[in-house]
């Protein structure tokens, strides 16, 4: 989402590498730049003028002036106020209470719905269990998703058919909750496509009589600048708790996640990175910081890694790769892990790549998810025997794989010697640390070899 202004502003900082000190001259020039990339990205005003104001006070600072690496300086400035701007710190969910109360507000068309049924899922793999409580009674289809999401992911689920009474509902699944053993209740409250004084007075009903641990405005991250303006009126009538941003991985300016924290003083807690059902996270500000800089993310990452990848079959894949035993079903079984992580363009804006600007983000992930496509599809058009035993793949079956792939018999016979030869260089590579082990004993301790090229996972 802050793709074009992480450009910018990494394209600003480097304009400051060729100066041989930070000063009043040349911080102007970038402030000037830094103020017209926060507009463009369409950030609120008062926002704006706070965040230049605190990087010109820190910036004229004798201690700055005096460094001997004013890009450096600059990003350490400017990552500390993103920081700042973004809230500062993690702020978790509290899930002190039991049962806990987590009631979900915000306009239509904001992800609402889906966010309840996401969150569900998060917090079930924390160990909790969640009932998610149909609130929304003026939209029909509302209950009906959220009892398909509930279905099709196997989580408990209360509404009360032909009741319009929300103080009702919600007091019939607080005693569910208790007969099940729900120790977190999440209500999917009514939505309206703007803010009026039916709807607050609603919501302010739930709020005084069942006092939620937590409330969760959710918000689009593509509205923009209204998003302040939604989140103000909220928090104004129900002292919000907290902000679940969604559309994190859309197209839009970004402004919204800079805005709405600094204007409401409540913390982002929860991100929405994606459409899958898992691609609910954790907000952290200074990770986040860390990516609009261009400096990746490499904590999430792992983060998602330690989720996604199955222990015990990476091992087992480590063990094949080891003996050459490596094969097609493996390749496809490691693909399917690697597109649990996300998006090749979401992988690569959590990595640390100096001077990798959108456009080029974009190709690189293109290109590389086509390339997926391919061999999966090239992989589908074995047979389960090719595929466990890719030596008896001959003449004939190339021509037949290359016909159910639509691909050239040539691209073809490319695909398996680059899979042959990674067969020989991961024996090679194993048989090289063999050899270092055994040489232990006359020369010393030797360096370990890096993980990455363990076996587990080098692509």
């Amino acid at each position: 989402m802050f793709e074009t202004l992480s450009d910018r502003l990494q394209e600003i900082i480097k304009k400051t590498s060729g100066n041989s000190e930070l000063t009043e001259e040349n911080m102007s020039d970038s402030l000037r730049e830094i103020r017209r990339a926060l507009l463009e990205a369409d950030v609120n005003l008062k926002v704006v003028k706070a965040f230049i104001s605190n990087i010109k006070t820190r910036a004229e600072g004798e201690e700055v002036l005096k460094g001997v690496n004013p890009a450096q300086q600059l990003v350490k400035i400017v990552n500390d106020e993103l920081v700042a701007i973004l809230g500062g710190q993690n702020e978790p969910l509290n899930l002190s209470q039991t049962p806990t109360i987590i009631m979900m507000l915000g306009l239509q068309g904001s992800g609402k719905t889906t966010s309840s049924a996401k969150l569900a899922i998060k917090l079930r793999k924390e160990g909790k269990n969640p009932l998610l409580v149909a609130c929304d009674v003026y939209r029909p289809a509302a209950i009906k998703q959220l009892e398909t999401l509930a279905t099709q992911n196997h989580l408990p689920f209360f509404s009360l058919e032909n009741c319009s009474d929300v103080k009702k509902i919600t007091q019939e699944a607080l005693v569910y909750a208790e007969e099940h053993k729900n120790n977190v209740i999440i209500l999917d409250t009514a939505g309206r496509l703007q803010i009026d004084t039916e709807m607050m007075a609603e919501l302010m009903i739930l709020d005084r009589l069942f006092h939620p641990h937590e409330k969760l405005l959710v918000i689009d991250a593509m509205t923009g600048q209204e998003a302040v303006n939604v989140a103000e009126n909220f928090n104004e009538q129900l002292g919000i708790t907290g902000v679940v941003l969604t559309k994190l991985d859309g197209d839009a300016r970004g402004g919204a996640a800079l805005s709405v924290v600094y204007c409401c003083q409540k913390p982002i807690k929860l991100t929405g990175t994606g459409e899958k059902i898992n691609a609910l996270e954790d907000f952290h500000p200074e990770r986040m910081a860390s990516r609009i800089l261009g400096m990746g993310d490499i904590v999430s990452l792992v983060e998602r890694a330690q989720e996604a990848i199955d222990v015990q079959q990476a091992r087992e894949l480590e063990k094949k790769m080891k003996k050459a035993e490596f094969t097609y079903n493996d390749f496809l079984n490691i693909q399917k892990q690697m597109k649990a992580l996300g998006s090749f363009g979401d992988i690569l804006g959590m990595l640390p790549i100096p001077g990798l600007k959108k456009d080029d983000r974009d190709e690189i992930s293109n290109l590389g998810e086509k390339q997926m496509k391919r061999i999966e599809a090239f992989i589908n058009s074995m047979t389960q025997e090719e595929r466990n035993n890719p030596q008896i793949i001959n003449a004939s079956r190339k021509k037949r794989i290359a016909k159910g792939c639509g691909m050239e018999l040539s691209e073809v016979n490319s695909f398996i010697n680059q899979f042959e030869q990674m067969q020989k260089m991961m024996k090679g590579f194993s048989g090289f640390q063999e050899k270092m082990k055994k040489q232990k004993g006359k020369f010393g301790k030797l360096p370990n070899m890096p993980r990455n090229f363990n076996g587990r996972f080098p692509f």
